[in-house]
């Protein structure tokens, strides 16, 4: 299943600056329902994906309920994103072979 969605960019600092888009509630229920087929371990979703012309894989990160995206250092200087940026992607949950949760490959 595909998401598309715009989400501020934001930081949370710990030890080392960690920058995330918040995935937006109304799409949180259909990713923990596909979470149950695909998590491998403290509620982490993986999934591929696109901002601008930058495509990479992750995981979704459980927090308050909902899902944070972790935006790669590479991935913020490529595509010239700065904190408070509104971002444009698209999501696509995977499992953890790379291949998607309804059988189709990534490639």
């Amino acid at each position: 299943m595909d998401f598309r969605f715009e989400s501020e960019l934001i930081e949370w600092r710990g030890p080392a600056p960690f920058h995330f888009l918040r995935v937006p509630e109304e799409l949180c229920d259909d990713l923990r329902e596909l979470a149950k087929d695909v998590t491998y371990g403290w509620g982490m979703v993986p999934v591929s994906v696109r901002i601008g012309t930058s495509t990479w894989e992750t995981s979704l990160w459980p927090k308050d309920g909902g899902y944070l995206l972790p935006v790669k250092d590479r991935v913020r200087r490529h595509e010239q994103l700065e904190l408070g940026d509104v971002v444009r992607l698209g999501l696509r949950v995977i499992s953890r072979g790379g291949r998607l949760v309804d059988g189709k490959s990534l490639g």
